[in-house]
């Protein structure tokens, strides 16, 4: 699902949304997501998942093409853990679809 897919999606099932506003609430809530894990909070959506910030420390790597070691620096990299409630629908949605195009006899 792309960001526009999103944006239908809210707009269709508002139908006193106009699509314009349904692109500004997916903004608005994708920009307010980004700027909490920048000054960096944790962002927990019950039932969904929670966003957090991984560190990764800095290390040497090798450059593929020469061979020669690289250094490359820490980073701080969004993380996401989907919640309970989410996982165990995708495994009984994903059991349900694989069960429905099983063999026919």
């Amino acid at each position: 699902m792309t960001r526009s897919d999103l944006v239908e999606e809210l707009a269709a099932r508002f139908g006193q949304l106009t699509h314009r506003d349904a692109e500004f609430a997916v903004k608005t809530l994708l920009d307010a997501m980004s700027d909490a894990l920048v000054r960096g909070h944790r962002i927990e959506l019950r039932g969904f998942g929670s966003f957090s910030i991984n560190r990764r420390p800095p290390r040497m790597g090798r450059n593929p093409r020469s061979g020669e070691s690289v250094a490359i620096p820490e980073k701080r990299v969004p993380h996401f853990k989907p919640g309970k409630a989410l996982r165990e629908a995708v495994d009984a949605r994903t059991q349900e679809l694989m069960a429905g195009s099983g063999p026919k006899s």
